[in-house]
């Protein structure tokens, strides 16, 4: 996974899955990814830097279950416009935690949990029932997906044990174009 350069095999793959042959016009441009990105402070990882610049803002389609959301949205079962986001504080976490059944190692774990909700990411869609898909933009996971719901928060990749999928946007989306189980290495086991 390399979140600061686009791989040209990775945006083919991309324009493939979501089926796009507008030449770009769902796409925000570049001028709006920059404006997106100084506003926040913060500079968005590839390869889905360019598919918001270049390839298309949100699909309906999915992923997730119930599509893609546009780059300065939130799902439609965020509870709010997420207007109290602060993207340019790192997401909080490095490997999965369930806060409903373990406080973890932190001090103030409800103020973990906010963070992990408010910092460091963009929200990529839901599968719906508070079930979020968000790509870290800040911090030490940046470029990686993390499935967010309202018990608790995993890494998506292989390196993490849960997918047999590759890390990142490009993974992601690859995993789900091929019709597989987000979490297939664990339903393996």
């Amino acid at each position: 996974m390399n979140s600061d350069h686009a791989a040209p095999g990775d945006l083919a793959a991309l324009r493939e899955a979501f089926g796009v042959d507008d030449r770009g016009a769902s796409a925000l441009g570049w001028e709006a990814v920059r404006a997106f990105e100084a506003e926040h402070g913060v500079v968005l990882p590839e390869p889905y830097r360019t598919f918001v610049a270049e390839i298309s803002d949100g699909s309906f389609q999915g992923p997730p279950e119930y599509g893609l959301v546009g780059l300065a949205e939130v799902p439609g079962d965020w509870g709010g416009d997420g207007a109290d986001r602060d993207l340019g504080k790192p997401f909080p976490l490095a490997e999965r935690w369930l806060w409903e059944e373990d406080e973890g190692p932190y001090e103030d774990p409800d103020a973990v949990v906010d963070q992990v909700f408010r910092h460091g990411s963009v929200v990529l869609g839901t599968d719906g029932c508070a079930m979020n898909w968000h790509l870290v933009v800040t911090g030490p996971h940046r470029g990686h997906i993390w499935h967010v719901t309202d018990v608790g928060a995993l890494p998506f990749g292989s390196e993490f044990g849960y997918t047999t999928s590759e890390a990142g946007f490009a993974g992601w989306v690859r995993h789900w174009a091929a019709g597989k189980e987000w979490f297939d290495a664990v339903s393996a086991e």
